[in-house]
């Protein structure tokens, strides 16, 4: 099964990409088989910095990207990293700049799709 994320919300301020990442964290171990795919767009971008530093007992959007990594893939909206000054040395590695023509190869692709 192909489940894809889109993640449009800033890494912290809300939870939605918090949530978004829990559960494709938990789909990853419950169904191992699985291609998850975040796709990470708009403000979201923001969450792939390296270089995070969060309080003690905060969730951090580096570490729970990193663990999608581990087992699915990490696309980014180039333009979005562009508008936001955010390069290519500036994200966590494994991630990948794209573009919406890879968005809509992902969503046609994909069993599922979930936005957040």
């Amino acid at each position: 099964m192909n489940i894809l994320f889109i993640l449009n919300d800033p890494p912290y301020g809300t939870e939605r990409c918090y949530n978004a990442l829990r559960l494709a964290h938990t789909l990853a171990r419950q169904q191992p088989e699985a291609a998850i795919t975040v796709f990470l767009m708009a403000d979201a971008v923001v969450g792939a910095r390296t270089g995070q530093k969060t309080p003690a007992g905060y969730y951090n959007m580096e570490l729970m990207l990193k663990r999608v990594l581990a087992n699915g893939a990490l696309l980014l909206c180039g333009t979005c990293m562009d508008a936001r000054g955010i390069t290519d040395d500036d994200v966590i590695d494994g991630a990948s700049r794209s573009t919406m023509d890879a968005l809509a190869q992902a969503t046609l692709a994909a069993d599922r799709v979930l936005v957040f």
